[in-house]
């Protein structure tokens, strides 16, 4: 079993989990060298998109096959190098990270892939970083600070393609979207946020139901 186990979230069992992991494809010896460094060393480990969901990270990426990604959430860089399997040619994959610590951490792993070049991390707060960046994003990936995430999708949206994505992570946020009573700033932006996404009707979206939840949205 994968040391992602020991912060396996209690909304999927552990067993259907594991049976998931072990009959995807394995992840590659840099993927599994910073999912172990960070659940050995960073106190947010549990934030790691992991094995299962990076996988699926991956396979919408190469369905796809996008030429310009961003991701609003770097951490230790797992899900940046998931996401740019799927580059196309030429492609490029913007992420930004606001705790300089784990952007460091990040670029470290991201020197030492074949992705080297075309991923660009910009360090410090995403609002600052996406007024700079003049790009058609392909594919989006939104997984930072949860009451900004109806903030960071209204940035982003107009500079979506037509039938381009974004995807929404943790919008189950540990389950606690599913109480009846929402409590706490994280799980309340997480509930407005679906309730926001949920009430528009100029995209197509769907739950994904893995991990801690991706909202998969589509731009019309």
């Amino acid at each position: 079993l994968s040391l992602y186990k020991t912060y396996q979230l209690e909304l999927i069992h552990p067993s259907v989990q594991a049976y998931a992991e072990q009959y995807s494809s394995p992840e590659d010896d840099l993927l599994r060298e910073i999912s172990a460094f960070t659940m050995h060393n960073h106190p947010g480990a549990q934030m790691l998109s992991g094995h299962l969901q990076g996988k699926v990270l991956e396979m919408i990426s190469c369905m796809i096959r996008p030429h310009r990604i961003l991701e609003i959430g770097t951490f230790t860089g797992y899900s940046a190098l998931c996401l740019a399997r799927g580059l196309a040619a030429g492609g490029q994959l913007h992420t930004l990270e606001l705790r300089e610590e784990d952007a460091k951490t990040a670029r470290a792993y991201f020197d030492r892939s074949v992705y080297n070049d075309q991923i660009i991390l910009h360090a410090g707060d995403a609002r600052d970083s996406l007024a700079k960046l003049e790009e058609r994003w392909d594919l989006v990936f939104i997984d930072a600070d949860k009451p900004a995430y109806i903030d960071y999708f209204n940035l982003v949206f107009p500079n979506v393609r037509e039938n381009g994505f974004i995807l929404a992570d943790n919008i189950f946020f540990h389950g606690q979207v599913l109480e009846k009573e929402v409590k706490g700033k994280n799980a309340k932006g997480i509930q407005a946020f679906n309730d926001y996404i949920s009430n528009r009707v100029d995209i197509e979206k769907v739950i994904l139901t893995i991990r801690d939840g991706l909202y998969l949205v589509r731009k019309l």
